[in-house]
């Protein structure tokens, strides 16, 4: 039987799913503003909580049953959210979407994550669906300027961020990762393949054999240039309790460029631990980020020979500089 056509503004929402809570926070805002939904949840990472919505789950080498779920359910706009590792080719139960998407597919195993995902969005538009951002369909889970709660950073915390934004978005454009844990004067670890939860128990760990390290602090950010449309920088009350657990004195993201879960009980934890939370503005990042930058190729290096670096070798230089301070 045919579904009957809606009209545009009451179509569902598609949400592929992924691991984490960010799907179901997405559908929730959805629901409240009177929007139904459908999610796809991808088996071995979507949360067994999608069974409250219309839902279906597949495998991630069932491409062809992915966009006929969300076809059936009238979709047209559709949001791409939750954790996803690489595909594993071998562990995929394919179909006959898989095989006549298999350039696509076969592309998605190379490549930074950035590259990934811009892949996986232009593969959905050319299936006619329009991708959207999670600041389009649910504005509210996205990080405000300022402190969040009652704590707020000292001037060496402040500092502390200062380094690193910087260096967050120096590793920007070799498509790492989104966060790093730093102190005013070093760098304690990068966030990595792994994720944030894996970055922050190596900080745990830092933290702990070191016995010293004090105002240290979280900084997550977007990518420079990075797709809005998915994996915007995601903290929740799970971030404040890894970073607590850390020893961490706060944490820093991006205001309208990162998004904040389940926002009252994220505070009132990091309220009862003592942690600020603060969203930066676009201009405190990209200022910071471009007189960090300015300063680290100003020289600091003299040549020892006759061949001069070329401008592409001066930025490696520059970026070693910073992840050497």
């Amino acid at each position: 039987m045919t579904p009957e056509t809606p009209e545009a503004g009451s179509r569902p929402l598609g949400i592929l799913a992924g691991s984490g809570q960010l799907p179901l926070a997405i559908a929730a805002a959805a629901h409240a503003s009177g929007r139904p939904v459908h999610i796809v949840g991808i088996d071995g990472f979507a949360d067994e909580e999608i069974a409250g919505y219309s839902h279906e789950r597949v495998n991630l080498g069932q491409v062809g049953r992915m966009i006929r779920s969300f076809q059936s359910a009238g979709c047209r706009d559709l949001v791409i959210a939750g954790a996803m590792r690489r595909p594993n080719l071998w562990a995929l139960k394919i179909d006959s979407g898989f095989f006549r998407s298999i350039g696509t597919v076969l592309k998605l195993t190379r490549g930074g994550d950035d590259s990934v995902l811009r892949r996986v969005v232009r593969f959905f538009e050319a299936q006619g669906f329009r991708v959207c951002g999670v600041h389009e369909v649910a504005p509210d889970l996205l990080a405000p300027v300022g402190t969040l709660g009652r704590v707020h950073p000292t001037p060496e915390q402040g500092k502390a961020i200062m380094r690193g934004t910087a260096l967050v978005r120096a590793l920007g454009a070799f498509d790492v990762g989104q966060g790093t844990v730093v102190t005013p004067s070093r760098v304690v670890v990068v966030e990595g393949v792994r994720g944030t939860d894996a970055m922050l128990e190596d900080a745990a760990e830092h933290v702990r054999s070191s016995g010293r390290m004090r105002d240290v602090v979280l900084v997550k950010l977007p990518k420079p240039d990075q797709e809005m449309r998915v994996d915007l920088p995601v903290i929740g009350p799970a971030t404040i309790e890894a970073a607590a657990r850390a020893g961490l004195a706060g944490i820093a993201i991006g205001a309208g460029q990162s998004l904040v879960l389940d926002r009252e009980e994220t505070i009132r934890r990091a309220d009862a631990a003592g942690l600020f939370v603060m969203g930066l503005a676009a201009a405190e990042i990209a200022d910071e980020g471009a007189s960090t930058a300015a300063a680290s190729t100003n020289g600091g290096y003299a040549l020892a020979g006759r061949l001069a670096p070329t401008p592409a070798d001066r930025a490696d230089i520059a970026l070693g500089q910073r992840l050497m301070q």
